[in-house]
């Protein structure tokens, strides 16, 4: 049994944790450009989602953010939507988990937008690409959400 957990976005990631919670593989969100824009690429997640064989997804429940641009607010539910689109594509069972609830589970109610990462390195102390700032941070925020999809008995 496999799950993955999806920080969805064109900066986010996608993890693949095993059934006893243990790191299996990631994906940086994988992007084209079009024009000058950025796009998920999906071709790219899904043959990654392919090599895998997926039990159950935990993708992030996405909207705006306050303070966010319409045209990154734009960009932002484009990239999301392509995501959930490949996952029911691939017929992969998936739930939708918010931010409040992954971040609860984790403990990380309260605390900063890097606490994510710190808690991933606490769980997966051998994982180097955790200590990356940004890639390090999505790969962080998709394990947690696994994490919390799968009870945290990960």
């Amino acid at each position: 049994m496999k799950i993955i957990g999806i920080d969805p976005g064109c900066s986010g990631a996608i993890v693949v944790l095993n059934k006893n919670g243990g790191f299996e593989n990631y994906l940086i969100m994988p992007l084209i450009k079009i024009g000058s824009k950025s796009r998920v690429n999906g071709a790219a997640v899904a043959s990654f989602l392919r090599e895998h064989l997926i039990n159950h997804a935990y993708l992030e429940q996405v909207g705006a953010m306050p303070g966010q641009g319409v045209s990154s607010m734009f960009t932002f539910g484009h990239a999301a939507g392509v995501v959930e689109g490949i996952i029911q594509g691939l017929n992969i069972p998936y739930t939708l988990v918010t931010p409040q609830a992954w971040k609860k589970s984790a403990g990380l109610i309260g605390t900063d937008k890097d606490a994510a990462r710190s808690r991933a390195i606490q769980l997966y102390p051998d994982l180097r690409v955790l200590d990356k700032k940004a890639h390090g941070q999505a790969i962080a925020d998709a394990i947690l959400i696994a994490r919390h999809g799968a009870g945290d008995k990960a």
